[in-house]
């Protein structure tokens, strides 16, 4: 595939990638989407009446 580089270790273990934005920043979005997702899992969650509630307070809306 083109504009994707995998990095190796002394072994020839893949340890980390390089991906040309150019060509495939949908994917990289894509893929930081998930990791935001992942990490985030745990997080105390709220209502969507409570959020709703909360973003139009902040934007003056009713």
């Amino acid at each position: 595939m083109t504009g994707v580089n995998f990095l190796t270790n002394a072994k020839g273990k893949k340890i980390a990638v390089q991906i040309d934005l150019t060509n495939h920043a949908a994917i990289w979005e894509d893929f930081y989407d998930c990791l935001v997702a992942e990490s985030r899992k745990e997080e105390a969650r709220i209502s969507w009446e409570t959020a709703k509630t909360k973003l139009n307070k902040k934007h003056g809306l009713k």
